[in-house]
């Protein structure tokens, strides 16, 4: 057989295949959130059982990311992700086997468990495949990935809701990870050993890791003020996002008064934005590096503007216009998204290639710690007052994280206090 012929800036398939991977996700997590008020009627449920259910999720999403950003350094990249894509697909088909609020909480923990291996898996995988000056886009690929599949999950779950019925919805989206798997079976090696790679990429690529550290064990890790700068961003500006993904169609449909097929028609756009804000974000900063700057301040500098338009959701709590408060919300997850990739970048800036599946579980931690916290909070919140006071709080959140980042990392990891790429997987 006739040996195939390299193909061409290959690295550019790499991140297909993780923009598709992370799509699927998405539409497998919003699948709950888009039918959140029929299937909470259907089975009795209130905005606490609700609250609790996101919670079970949250909670296995949260406590897996040290033990997945573990498992992608030691198993590697292509076999973690695989694993953690099978997992979760089939814990989202599980939704549909839901008869009340223990057994829709379960599902829902099991799905948490299997999907916090993606976007861990996806930084590994652009630190192994991109450059400094295109990881920032890389990474706001897989960020306009996962709203691009909140954007498809409202319109493609409306539609199989009001066909089938919400029990069908989940076995059909569980169903496209699988289909996913061959192609990312077939297609995915590093780029030391993928058959299809050109000389040129594959040395350029290697030369980008050619540095020499010294060995450090796993709870090292913590000892660096980078990795705390990284943890407590992402507890306080993190709680954002899930807000958006787990309550929107939910706050359109109980406090703005929208129909489910008017849900379908609007709650995409929020998430278009921030498609936008994803590869604009890292487009911006990688400008910037491509300029001469430094690669964190670029992704600070990047990060700023993003920051100082967040206070605008006041407008969402206290706009009587619905029009003025969905607006408003599609700029603050353009800006959120475009914060979060520089943030995502800077574990790639930061670390060496093989630690960052663990380094991107103990940030990624952070992440949903915030999240469970916020979301716990917010269920009593709607419950007991209105969604308005969330907004308050959301409002000023990345602001105080963007200053918490800056007064802990004032620069890159000393070279010599981090491990080489064969040492790491040792001391990991």
């Amino acid at each position: 057989m006739a040996e195939k012929r390299p193909i061409e800036k290959l690295r550019w398939r790499m991140a297909v295949l993780l923009f598709c991977a992370t799509v699927i996700n998405y539409v497998d997590r919003q699948a709950l959130s888009v039918m959140a008020s029929e299937i909470t009627a259907d089975l009795g449920l209130s905005n606490i059982d609700y609250s609790n259910i996101l919670q079970a999720f949250l909670i296995c999403y949260t406590g897996m990311y040290l033990l997945a950003g573990y498992l992608i350094d030691r198993w590697g990249t292509r076999m973690a992700l695989a694993v953690s894509m099978v997992w979760w697909s089939i814990a989202n088909a599980l939704h549909a086997a839901s008869r009340g609020g223990l057994s829709l909480g379960i599902f829902r923990a099991l799905l948490g468990i299997g999907e916090s291996g993606n976007f861990l898996a996806a930084e590994k995988a652009i630190s192994e495949w991109f450059p400094p000056k295109e990881r920032g886009i890389a990474n706001g690929l897989v960020n306009a990935a996962a709203a691009t599949g909140a954007i498809l999950a409202p319109p493609l779950i409306v539609w199989i809701y009001t066909s089938w019925g919400w029990r069908f919805a989940f076995i059909l989206t569980g169903g496209l990870g699988f289909v996913w798997l061959y192609f990312w079976l077939t297609w995915y090696w590093t780029p030391a050993k993928h058959p299809r790679i050109t000389a040129d990429e594959r040395e350029m690529l290697a030369s980008a890791s050619k540095i020499v550290h010294r060995p450090l064990r796993w709870r090292q890790l913590f000892g660096f003020r980078q990795t705390w700068g990284l943890f407590l961003a992402r507890v306080i500006a993190d709680p954002v996002w899930w807000f958006y993904l787990f309550w929107l169609p939910k706050y359109l449909r109980e406090d703005r008064g929208f129909t489910m097929v008017e849900i379908g028609l609007v709650a995409w756009m929020p998430y278009l934005t921030a498609d936008i804000g994803s590869i604009l974000g890292g487009w911006a900063s990688g400008r910037l590096v491509e300029k001469g700057i430094e690669p964190l301040k670029a992704r600070k500098l990047t990060m700023l503007p993003c920051a100082l338009m967040m206070p605008l959701g006041l407008l969402v709590a206290y706009s009587e216009s619905s029009i003025v408060a969905v607006g408003t919300i599609c700029l603050i997850t353009f800006a959120h998204m475009a914060w979060k990739t520089n943030l995502m970048t800077m574990t790639n800036d930061i670390y060496p290639t093989a630690i960052v599946g663990s380094i991107a579980g103990i940030v990624g931690l952070g992440s949903g710690l915030g999240g469970t916290i916020f979301t716990r909070i917010t269920g009593y919140v709607v419950e007991g007052y209105s969604y308005k006071a969330v907004f308050v709080v959301m409002a000023f959140l990345h602001p105080i994280a963007l200053l918490v980042l800056h007064s802990i990392i004032k620069g890159p990891l000393d070279q010599e206090a981090a491990p080489s790429q064969e040492q790491a997987y040792k001391a990991a």
